[in-house]
């Protein structure tokens, strides 16, 4: 079969974009290629069609397990054999998946970079006959990248395994910058850049300025009855601005991280079905989302970064219909995202601080390499330092990038609940089991939908609200659970931490200060781009995109805000100059101060007006600066 005919057959599509047939061609005879194509743009074709000529399998490295999910049912959908290699799977399944990708005809396997570390699967891979390794989301792999995992790092260990197999690398926006590392950190080998323009004619950037922010939302979706994004920072956000927008009588539903499976399959089902028009979420809704009716993206809160904005804008309009990307912010928001950078600038000495107290906490001992696995509860550390936990974690993080240790995070990091009988029999639960009213009744109000599905609770959280400890919080729902009320999944959130360097502690610290202080920097360019293209507006939106990632607009896109504005300030001198020519018709000669007086526009307008009639030669300037025509 040819390329053309696996399409028709299994993407039902009669044929490529010309860019996805020349990277194509180029992978099917063996290059290493990186592929920049913006959103929407139909990158997975461009590794799956040619891994389906190809005899073998095909690795795709992928940073999401939803987004793996996703692309393999996909897969299969259309009769094409695939297999995600998760955390879900226990060891015995991932002998069976190797076992099928060996024997069974299986054409992809998709497992995340994390995945790699693994020496049991570093084995089965090598052998595996390759045709293709995909590195899905390639800008992962830089520092400069907006979406920087160090994971990523680690994938280069591929070339070690499958030295033969060809490397296509995969994503929607790139820098120059981001390229080089792409190519330099994966060490591919002379490859060969495939760049499309990120430019979308039929996507309108409109940046607004305006005072009430949920006012403003409420008339654009008023306006629109298409399926919509609506783009918020916090976990909390998405739900507070879901139930506004529910009870002002649109049909929203929200989506962030920390929902479970089950919620968030069933939020994305429907919003996809369009049961809800309308979903709230932060940026975990994005990657793989693919729905192409989708008529507004609103950003009601700033995004960390252009590539972000870019990324979450581009789910709309994919259907090539006009569709339009709203930024709504105002003085309150610009000062909210400052703080919040100021916030995450990592401090050299609150590194150094919490670096000791991470060792005082575990009995590392000064100039000790320990070997050991410690158990460590993030909650707990600092509670008893009275640390900041987003900060105190943010800098652990940080020193996982820097390999000072390893931070092995519980995947289930929450506990979560459903209630297992109907409200009335909990009503009669709670009237004769009085020592656990006040906690079930805390249930109740606290999260919604716990007779539906299992939602995530926070032990912490309640035992503050009943003035009790968390652990006699656990002990409660544990009895309660006893008595047929609840099901609980209870998680310790234990993780692991191993030290990989002696314990020095400045010493240790001032060695990658250097470093530390590159990743704000990154992070302070990033902010103040997206603050400058959001404050501009004066140079049309586009060509402001564009510019960032290296392109040049030949014109202006003429449907922004800015060019919408540009136009409508033209049509307004045109209607000045009428009325300004009819004046000096009827009144021979009048200085700019009289036409001012007399027309009621602004001094700064009427100049600008006469200064164009003058160069247009309609009117002249006599010897008393007054104005006449010509």
């Amino acid at each position: 079969m040819t390329a053309l005919e696996i399409l028709k057959k299994y993407w039902q599509h009669d044929s490529f974009r010309q860019s996805q047939a020349a990277i194509i061609d180029a992978v099917l005879s063996d290059n290493n290629v990186v592929t920049i194509l913006p959103t929407g743009a139909g990158k997975s074709v461009c590794y799956q069609v040619p891994a389906m000529l190809k005899d073998g399998v095909c690795i795709v490295i992928s940073p999401l397990i939803a987004l793996m999910q996703d692309q393999v049912s996909s897969l299969i959908k259309k009769g094409i054999k695939a297999i995600a290699i998760s955390s879900k799977l226990r060891e015995h399944e991932l002998v069976i998946a190797f076992d099928n990708m060996l024997y069974g005809n299986v054409k992809f396997v998709y497992l995340s970079p994390e995945k790699l570390k693994s020496e049991f699967i570093q084995q089965k891979i090598k052998q595996l006959k390759v045709s293709l390794i995909a590195i899905d989301e390639a800008h992962c792999i830089s520092q400069w990248g907006h979406d920087f995992r160090p994971s990523y790092l680690e994938v280069n260990i591929l070339n070690e395994l499958q030295p033969n197999a060809p490397i296509i690398a995969l994503t929607a926006t790139a820098t120059n910058r981001v390229t080089d590392d792409i190519i330099n950190l994966l060490n591919l080998n002379n490859p060969i850049v495939f760049k499309e323009t990120i430019q979308r004619k039929n996507l309108a950037y409109q940046v607004f300025e305006t005072e009430n922010i949920y006012y403003k939302l409420q008339r654009i979706l008023t306006k629109n009855n298409y399926p919509t994004i609506i783009y918020v920072n916090t976990r909390k956000k998405t739900k507070v601005v879901s139930d506004y927008l529910n009870n002002i009588g649109f049909k929203c539903g929200f989506y962030h991280g920390a929902l479970s499976d089950n919620q968030k399959e069933m939020a994305f089902n429907n919003w996809m079905t369009e049961k809800t028009k309308i979903i709230v979420a932060t940026n975990a809704f994005g990657m793989g989302i693919d729905k192409n009716n989708v008529k507004v993206v609103v950003h009601i809160e700033i995004p960390n970064s252009i590539e972000n904005y870019m990324q979450e804008a581009g789910r709309a309009g994919r259907s090539g219909n006009k569709s339009f990307s709203v930024l709504l912010y105002n003085d309150a928001t610009i000062y909210q995202y400052k703080n919040t950078v100021k916030k995450n600038n990592i401090d050299i000495d609150e590194v150094k601080k919490i670096y000791k107290h991470l060792n005082r906490h575990l009995f590392v001992s000064k100039g000790e390499l320990s070997l050991t696995n410690y158990t460590f509860n993030l909650q707990d550390f600092c509670t008893k330092y009275k640390l900041n936990s987003y900060k105190t974690y943010a800098i652990i993080k940080v020193l996982e990038k820097e390999e000072v240790l390893i931070y092995n995070q519980s995947f289930n990091t929450s506990s979560t609940l459903i209630f297992k009988c109907e409200n009335r029999q909990v009503l009669a639960y709670i009237n004769s089991h009085i020592n656990d009213r006040t906690l079930i009744q805390l249930l109740l109000r606290s999260y919604g939908g716990v007779f539906e599905n299992k939602i995530r609770i926070d032990e912490a959280y309640l035992a503050k609200k009943l003035s009790k400890t968390k652990h006699s919080i656990i002990s409660q729902l544990k009895n309660i659970e006893k008595n047929g009320i609840i099901e609980y999944d209870f998680q310790s959130n234990v993780s692991d931490i191993q030290f990989l360097v002696m314990r020095e502690d400045n010493i240790t610290i001032n060695r990658i200060s250097k470093s530390i202080k590159q990743r704000n920097k990154i992070k302070a360019d990033k902010a103040d781009a997206i603050l400058n293209y959001i404050e501009n507006d004066t140079i049309c939106r586009n060509k402001q995109l564009l510019a960032y990632f290296n392109e040049k607009a030949n014109a202006n896109c003429m449907i922004c805000d800015v060019c919408i504005a540009a136009k409508s300030k033209k049509n307004d001198l045109s209607i000045i100059a009428s009325k300004i020519l009819h004046l000096l018709d009827s009144k021979a000669t009048l200085s700019s101060k009289e036409i001012v007086n007399l027309l009621q526009y602004t001094r700064k307008d009427v100049i600008n007006t006469l200064q164009f009639l003058l160069e247009q030669n309609k009117i002249i300037l006599t010897n008393t600066n007054s104005y006449k025509i010509k």
